[in-house]
């Protein structure tokens, strides 16, 4: 890194859900937890560990604008629909060495907030979710 303005910030971010631009989003989180079983060796104190699979997580924020997910979901999983999305982040600060732009596939939300507000405060609304694959689209790299 030759100066801090290369860090990139969260300001430049968007998100896209369905294919649909979410401009209430501030704030977006995917990762991927590695589900590791102990591995007891011969010969050694320590125990290693062996990945037996992968938990993959999110969150969505977003300003409290619309019921976008109580349409986007409600009436459907009310009805015994596992209903599936497919969430596009990118982030592309001007400063940065390139956008990074990652997509993930078959998202399920963990639950709908129906209400959630308090007087002198902005609304907003915090979307649990897991998700099965993602790919990376476009990645950032340093220039030398």
């Amino acid at each position: 890194m030759d100066t801090a303005k290369r860090v990139i910030s969260g300001t430049w971010g968007e998100v896209w859900l369905d294919g649909d631009f979410v401009g209430e989003c501030y704030g977006l989180q995917a990762k991927s937890s590695f589900n590791k079983d102990d591995v007891k060796l011969c010969g050694q104190m320590t125990t290693d560990k062996k990945i037996r699979s992968i938990s993959n997580t999110g969150s969505l924020k977003l300003h409290k604008v619309s019921s976008r997910m109580a349409l986007a979901i409600g009436d459907m999983i009310r009805n015994g629909r596992d209903v599936r999305f497919t969430i596009i982040s990118k982030l592309s600060d001007p400063d940065a060495y390139g956008t990074e732009r990652v997509v993930l596939k078959n998202v399920s939300f963990d639950d709908l907030t129906l209400a959630d507000w308090e007087a002198d405060a902005l609304g907003s609304t915090e979307c649990p979710f897991t998700f099965t694959d993602y790919e990376y689209l476009d990645t950032v790299e340093a220039e030398d």
